[in-house]
């Protein structure tokens, strides 16, 4: 319309001026018929030039709304307004090819690791109705997804996972789960703008009893050897005093001879002795007995009682803590006791100080022996580099730690020679 408008008062002059001179009627009328002709043609043509580009942008537009990004605008160039459009579209879907693409990538990737992961999830709206179910899910409701989709959480037996602390460990039971101890652990998220809970549940009963079961099968195994260990000399030594015994006539030395054998018998029954009591004072380490301890004198107090070599104790923050002070004795005296074994055999000294970083104490023992070779086993029950070790002082400590809601680590420096204990427990 604007097209023609803009042409029309060229048209009303020229048949004016047609209209006025001194015509012929076939003249005029021929003349009025040819310029109306090329007045609507034009008008035609312009339109056709604005609203095609401009329906082409619109399909271009919806393809990328659709999802459809192999579409492309011909004749996109920088020449013109629309043309510069079109080469601006082109470039745009490129891009959001690549962005669509990578999305159903990681949405390929998130479906497989939910569906192969061996934890159960569950999804719920804000009208505690379930949304989406994994295979390990499935598997506990003992039902496909098809018939859980929709259900309430108190059909489910979910409606305890959506109330109280959000990762705690929970006894419950399931269809496909007789009892057991599960890590529940739940979240919120907002899909379509409302509201949605995620629950995680992991058996934790199957991966104790795997746990146990590996706990028993070394446990065993220790004990086995260090039964034998005793049990093999005595059997050999006790053979041989029978042997002694049955002699007719009777060997001149066979006092002597059933001395050193008894002898023998009894210290190995010792030894077996020492290792069991050991073990059963690692097995009944009692509850920490909380109480008011401060850890400068408690450091001190303990550095003091070494005499084979002096402890440096360097000072720390004055701080008091709740904790079983007997307890952490033990545990600290191992730590140094171990620092001071190392240091003997290189000559080294022994430094004991503390800090406080983020609602821990942290009492690190450090010494300047020749560092641990095995690294992995030095928290392991009855693992020993010593000749007279029993094996249980930083398992006992570690358990101690552990007790009181802190932890142990042990490591090699790594500036100087020498190893590194480090005590960690709550304020």
């Amino acid at each position: 319309m604007m097209a023609l408008a803009g042409g029309l008062p060229a048209l009303i002059v020229l048949q004016l001026v047609l209209w006025s001179q001194d015509f012929s009627p076939k003249v005029q009328w021929t003349s009025a018929v040819l310029l109306g002709g090329a007045w609507l043609a034009t008008g035609l043509a312009v339109r056709e030039r604005v609203v095609r580009p401009l329906q082409i942008l619109s399909n271009l537009l919806a393809a990328l709304r659709e999802g459809d990004y192999s579409i492309r605008a011909r004749g996109a160039g920088f020449d013109d307004a629309l043309g510069l459009a079109f080469a601006e579209v082109n470039a745009l879907s490129e891009p959001l090819r690549e962005q669509h693409l990578g999305a159903l990538e990681a949405t390929a990737i998130l479906r497989k690791v939910m569906a192969e992961i061996d934890v159960a999830v569950f999804a719920l709206d804000e009208e505690r109705k379930l949304r989406l179910v994994n295979r390990a899910g499935e598997r506990l409701l003992a039902q496909p997804a098809e018939r859980l989709i929709g259900r309430s959480a108190e059909g489910l037996g979910l409606e305890r996972c959506l109330t109280g602390e959000p990762r705690r460990v929970i006894e419950a039971v399931f269809p496909a789960a007789s009892g057991g101890r599960w890590e529940l652990r739940r979240s919120t998220f907002r899909q379509g703008g409302m509201p949605h809970q995620l629950i995680v549940l992991t058996d934790l009963s199957r991966t104790l009893r795997e746990e146990e079961r590996q706990v028993w099968q070394r446990l065993v195994r220790v004990l086995s050897h260090e039964i034998n260990n005793s049990l093999a000399p005595i059997k050999s030594i006790a053979g041989s005093l029978q042997g002694i015994l049955k002699r007719v006539p009777a060997p001149a030395d066979r006092d002597a001879d059933l001395e050193r054998g008894l002898s023998v018998i009894s210290g190995r029954a010792e030894a077996l002795n020492r290792f069991m009591a050991a073990y059963a004072r690692l097995a009944r380490l009692p509850r920490p007995q909380l109480g008011s301890l401060d850890v400068r004198e408690w450091v001190r107090r303990v550095a003091e009682l070494e005499k084979r070599l002096p402890v440096s104790v360097i000072d720390g923050p004055d701080l008091t803590i709740q904790a079983d002070g007997d307890q952490l004795d033990q545990a600290l005296i191992n730590l140094v006791g171990n620092a001071v074994d190392a240091s003997l055999e290189t000559g080294g000294g022994v430094s004991v100080f503390w800090t406080r970083a983020d609602g821990v104490v942290e009492v690190r023992v450090v010494d300047e022996g020749p560092g641990l070779t095995d690294t992995e086993n030095v928290f392991v029950p009855f693992f020993t580099t010593k000749l007279d070790g029993t094996g249980i002082g930083l398992a006992l400590s570690r358990q101690i730690a552990e007790a009181h809601g802190g932890s142990l680590t042990l490591e090699n420096r790594r500036e100087h020679r020498g190893c590194q204990a480090t005590l960690r427990i709550p304020v």
